[in-house]
């Protein structure tokens, strides 16, 4: 992207991606093709149908799932909240249990149930963001009916070893949920494989469209499952709204662009977009007033989420950071996007244990295939000026 200063880089991958302009084309090509009414009944309809099933049948092999087990929705949000409380609804209140690092769709949804007599608790995390793993058996021990965690949390990017607690949560026949949004925007994993019940995720983030995601679940969990709209049988009858070609196309063309995780773990470090990001974090540090948050080592590969402090040892405002930021022709943000517009403490940096005084400095960057890695030296630079800036406006 180019304004008349030059280049703007984007450095906001997590928030949203970039459209690629093989999805564009594809979805050009569909609409032009399949617009109708997939539950139409005549040519134009079952033309539109054909191509909605073609799109389910590619991200099922993009995932290793069957495509029954995928379910359409307009993005994680929804898919999240029929992952808990379409679940919930066949069930009697119990426990669910969550991390303290959810993403904002899910602690919402949690709270729903909580309105309607269900036991939330959050499953607390270490100063890294990850879970403390000593709280396992106690956790899965009645009354939990129900297990969520973010797979790879979107503000400080730490990843959740979801391996080992979906095992667990296999061997007492508890469902376990996982928002696997951010991990799926860089790799797809391998649905066979994974000790998961229901998975959900949204395409914009690995640059297929906003407005569709969707729902991955296990036969005996589509059982189960209660619908949260009501008006039509669409989605096995799950999900009642006309479906979009277009849309599942766009992100089946998404998903064929992202490579496989291997042995479901996400690349972390050493190559590909991990190692753009350790370029960049090592030309960062080079400033002490820099200094990285989140989980290390376990994070999204793309992520870098870090705390800024002024020339005396203070905490920067991460929001005015994000302006002055963008004044340099730079995009970045100060939290996960759905939080980001409210000026208030962050509540992931606080499950973290972060000093109060620094729970509003926090600085997101999140790369993506659109970076070149040549300018890495010039992203360094601006974001040097915009800190050296708002250090000049504290004299």
């Amino acid at each position: 992207m180019t304004g008349p200063e030059g280049p703007y880089f984007y450095l906001d991958g997590c928030a949203t991606a970039p459209l690629r302009e093989s999805v564009m084309a594809c979805m050009g090509k569909v609409q032009q093709e399949s617009w109708g009414n997939p539950s139409s009944l005549h040519r134009i309809g079952c033309d539109a149908a054909e191509s909605l099933e073609r799109a389910r049948l590619s991200i099922g092999e993009s995932l290793g799932a069957d495509r029954s087990e995928i379910l359409f929705s307009s993005g994680a949000t929804e898919s999240a909240h029929l992952a808990l409380l379409g679940l919930a609804k066949t069930e009697s209140p119990g426990r669910l249990v969550i991390s303290a690092v959810e993403h904002p769709a899910v602690a919402a949804a949690a709270q729903q149930l909580a309105e309607s007599g269900w036991t939330v608790e959050r499953w607390p995390v270490d100063a890294d963001g990850q879970i403390e793993m000593q709280h396992l058996q106690r956790l899965l021990e009645p009354p939990t009916k129900i297990v969520s965690l973010i797979w790879g949390q979107s503000e400080v990017g730490t990843l959740q070893p979801i391996q080992a607690v979906g095992e667990a949560c296999r061997s007492k026949h508890i469902p376990f949920h996982t928002d696997a949004t951010q991990v799926l925007s860089q790799g797809c994993p391998n649905w066979n494989e994974l000790p998961v019940d229901l998975l959900t995720a949204s395409a914009h983030k690995c640059g297929g469209p906003r407005g569709i995601g969707l729902l991955l679940l296990r036969p005996e969990i589509a059982e189960r499952i209660q619908p949260l709209l009501a008006g039509g049988q669409q989605e096995n009858g799950l999900r009642a709204g006309t479906e979009c070609p277009v849309l599942a196309q766009g992100m089946a063309a998404a998903f064929r662009e992202i490579a496989p995780c291997q042995a479901n773990q996400v690349k972390t470090s050493g190559s590909g977009i991990a190692s753009l990001r350790d370029a960049l974090l090592a030309l960062l540090r080079q400033n002490a007033a820099i200094r990285v948050s989140g989980h290390p080592t376990d994070r999204l590969p793309h992520h870098l989420s870090v705390l800024v402090s002024d020339r005396h040892g203070q905490p920067m405002s991460g929001r005015a950071l994000v302006r002055a930021l963008d004044r340099e022709g730079i995009a970045a943000s100060s939290g996960s996007a759905c939080s980001s517009g409210r000026d208030s403490d962050s509540p992931v940096l606080a499950a973290m244990g972060v000093d109060p005084r620094w729970r509003r400095s926090g600085l997101r960057l999140s790369l993506g295939h659109w970076i070149d890695p040549a300018t890495l030296p010039e992203i360094n630079d601006r974001i040097q000026n915009a800190i050296a800036r708002m250090n000049h406006q504290r004299v």
